[in-house]
């Protein structure tokens, strides 16, 4: 009999989906202005950061961004390779195909070219899922590693499951199975990521890892309890969850005195149409005083929060040098 994964469809599933396709409609009204303002490349920037932090890697979204940009980075080589080999993959993002298990194998060649042996290959030996000194998941043998992927694949293929359930029981199940030596939760991240871009291409540009990264635990939990109880309904519901968290975040910015606003295309239009001329004036790099008076403001806490500090997260302005952002000598510019 072809394979069926193990899981249920709750009320809380089934309302997630609801929330999340109505949040999706909202979005699709800012695409257009998203990519204009470079937004799909600062996404795909924190979607990499908050990736990579999962896993340990200390680089910061400037970090990155320079790394992009082919500069000079001062960071440990192996953090600034997974960097490079992140980047290389969601380049090639929009021609993997979810259900082509070839594709995957290809990916994961790229995604841990220089860092692991046997890059883009299954693993040949046992591996388990740490917790500090403690084994929490024992993974299946290596020679029943092809034949599980296989069956993977093939009830991505023809499932009925609406993709966000489909998605994530592919990761779920990915992650039981453990199919790598290293590299596997960035690898079911991102394929869950691709299943969901296949179904809307905006979940090309989310930073869904952004949030997974600030529920780090949480994500861990829900693995393990979908494993406890045979069943992927805890981790269906976190992953849901974490989207339409994130749809939330993207649509409605919370702002207080306290935090600068969640970077959304509407902040960034705001800004840009406040102060009318100021992308093509940042075309050449520019000091913070000298962006300061061209906004006309004097106080300059409230121009870093509420104008420098948004642009940068967004990936609209950039730094000069960006290994010392607080640097005197600092200035900012746009491509």
């Amino acid at each position: 009999m072809a394979y069926e994964p193990p899981f249920s469809i709750s009320a809380t599933t089934l309302n997630l989906i609801a929330s999340i396709s109505e949040q999706l409609g909202r979005l699709s009204a800012l695409t257009e202005q998203a990519q204009a303002l470079r937004l799909r490349r600062a996404n795909q920037i924190r979607t990499i950061q908050g990736s990579l932090a999962i896993e340990g890697n200390t680089l910061t979204v400037e970090q990155i961004t320079a790394v992009l940009e082919g500069k000079p980075v001062i960071a440990p080589q192996k953090e600034v390779q997974e960097v490079k080999n992140a980047l290389a993959v969601y380049e090639r993002f929009e021609h993997w195909l979810p259900g082509r298990e070839a594709d995957m194998l290809e990916a994961h060649r790229i995604l841990m070219m220089g860092l692991v042996d046997g890059e883009g290959n299954y693993r040949s030996g046992g591996v388990g899922v740490m917790s500090g000194s403690e084994v929490v998941h024992m993974a299946p043998p290596a020679n029943q590693v092809p034949r599980l992927m296989s069956d993977l694949f093939d009830w991505l293929g023809r499932t009925e499951h609406h993709p966000l359930i489909a998605s994530a029981v592919f990761h779920y199940e990915f992650e039981f199975i453990h199919p790598f030596a290293d590299g596997n939760g960035r690898m079911g991240r991102l394929w869950q990521s691709l299943i969901l871009a296949r179904w809307n291409p905006l979940f090309a540009n989310l930073p869904i890892e952004s949030l997974v990264h600030q529920h780090q635990a949480e994500y861990y939990q829900a693995i393990g309890r979908s494993t406890q109880l045979t069943d992927g309904a805890p981790f269906i519901e976190f992953m849901l969850q974490v989207i339409d968290e994130t749809l939330k975040e993207q649509l409605n910015p919370q702002v207080t005195p306290q935090v600068t606003p969640q970077v959304t295309p509407q902040v960034v239009l705001n800004i840009l149409s406040r102060y009318s001329g100021l992308d093509n004036y940042c075309l050449k790099p520019r000091s913070r005083q000298e962006l300061q008076d061209f906004c006309g403001l004097k106080d300059r806490e409230n121009f870093r929060k509420s104008v420098l500090k948004p642009l940068l997260d967004a990936g609209w302005l950039y730094l000069e040098i960006p290994d010392k952002p607080r640097s005197s000598k600092q200035r900012y510019y746009c491509l």
